[in-house]
């Protein structure tokens, strides 16, 4: 009962730290009031987001190898601080360089660090059939952010200004991550995570693959696609879904749809984590994918409130699902040994769909005034993404490491 008791407290930890490292999603906050209160630009307000989004998912892969190497507690730590001391860094910053250095580069370089070491660490003290709930709560923690700091960022900026925000904010994520990132660490090697009742135990060999084995699967790259293009189309809906209301429904004031998406974004994680342990991750991931694709053919025709939030809770389902499932099924296809690393490479699919979601919207408005160019580009995406789904196969690990071995 200890050793449950220890993997409750993990997971929590984990939720918890994640909830302070979300603090990127507040970004739209600051970025008003860079613009708004010191009259930055709107391309330089936002480079500094742009960075982080990018060195998040550069400093997760090697987060990633770290702490497959040397456990997760000390790679944590120091994802955590540079968290904490980014943001009060950036309290004194006054042009947009210092700011891309201080919250795009440190800031950014620490939530990656951070976000790495929490699934594989809570999942390796948990039974292997709980890996989608586990990695479900862990990244609703990051997801759920959203809830609370935008409407505190947005408290503390009109009370005390942009920079003592950045200020408190970062002393808050010391005060409360590090400590909690000293309480995260791996079980011991003998250790074995009690089966739930009624489980039946599977006679599969255990899967062993790192990242240069990963790379000679035909999954990978299927894998690869899907999370890049879907993700893609659910950032899309994210970033722009305020612009998308005042475009299409003349709601000039839709920050409750960011909530809602926030909302159903985080429960989006849990419901596909639990659903994933059930009928396997891939099946998950073609029903999200359907669920998107409807949804983003459908998007155009949105304009009423009602739709919007309809249309603002399935994006955010969808998109949340991804976070919550792709990293159970690195885990089932390639193993928990090389986790960090294997799932550090997938991750670069995010990373890109950071930049595609972004580029497709732009051009679609520059270009036609709305954003129907960007829905069709979107669900010809996500076509793509069910087509993998229905013939992406889990990896037969005992084929390939003698194929490995005879290399």
């Amino acid at each position: 009962m200890k050793k449950f008791d220890r993997a409750m407290q993990i997971l929590v930890a984990g939720f918890c730290i994640n909830l302070c490292m979300g603090i990127l999603y507040a970004w739209s906050v600051f970025k008003k009031a860079l613009v708004v209160d010191l009259g930055w630009s709107n391309a330089d307000a936002s480079l500094p987001y742009t960075v982080a989004i990018i060195t998040f998912a550069l400093s997760l892969l090697v987060a990633g190898i770290l702490q497959d190497r040397m456990g997760p507690r000390r790679v944590l730590i120091l994802g955590t601080v540079m968290v904490g001391l980014g943001m009060i860094i950036s309290s004194f910053a006054t042009t947009p360089m210092m700011l891309v250095l201080t919250f795009g580069i440190m800031t950014g370089s620490g939530i990656g660090f951070g976000y790495a070491c929490l699934s594989p660490s809570a999942m390796k003290w948990f039974h292997p059939s709980k890996k989608g709930l586990v990695n479900g709560l862990i990244a609703a923690g990051f997801g759920l952010a959203a809830v609370y700091l935008a409407p505190l960022t947005s408290a503390l900026i009109a009370e005390y200004g942009i920079n003592t925000s950045f200020l408190v904010l970062g002393v808050a994520v010391l005060v409360i991550a590090v400590p909690l990132a000293f309480t995260i660490n791996n079980p011991p090697a003998d250790y074995v995570p009690e089966a739930p009742a009624g489980y039946k135990a599977k006679s599969d060999k255990p899967v062993d693959i790192n990242w240069r084995g990963m790379l000679k699967t035909p999954q990978f790259y299927s894998l690869w696609v899907m999370y890049a293009f879907a993700s893609a189309a659910g950032l899309m809906i994210i970033g722009n879904i305020t612009s998308i209301a005042a475009t299409q429904a003349n709601i000039t004031d839709a920050a409750y749809l960011v909530v809602i998406l926030a909302i159903f974004n985080s429960g989006g994680r849990v419901v596909a984590g639990i659903l994933s342990d059930k009928i396997g991750g891939v099946k998950t991931l073609m029903i999200a994918f359907v669920m998107q694709g409807i949804n983003m053919v459908m998007f155009a025709t949105f304009n009423s409130e009602f739709t919007l939030i309809i249309g603002a809770a399935v994006a955010g389902v969808g998109y949340g699902t991804l976070l919550a499932v792709f990293p159970s099924i690195i885990a089932d296809f390639y193993g928990l040994k090389n986790y960090g690393a294997n799932y550090g490479v997938l991750y670069t699919a995010w990373g890109v769909s950071g930049f595609i979601g972004p580029v497709v919207a732009a051009f679609a408005v520059d270009t036609t005034g709305t954003y129907t160019l960007a829905y069709t580009v979107c669900s010809v995406m996500i076509a793509v993404a069910v087509v993998l789904s229905v013939i992406t196969k889990k990896v037969d690990a005992a084929a390939l490491e003698k194929k490995l071995a005879a290399v």
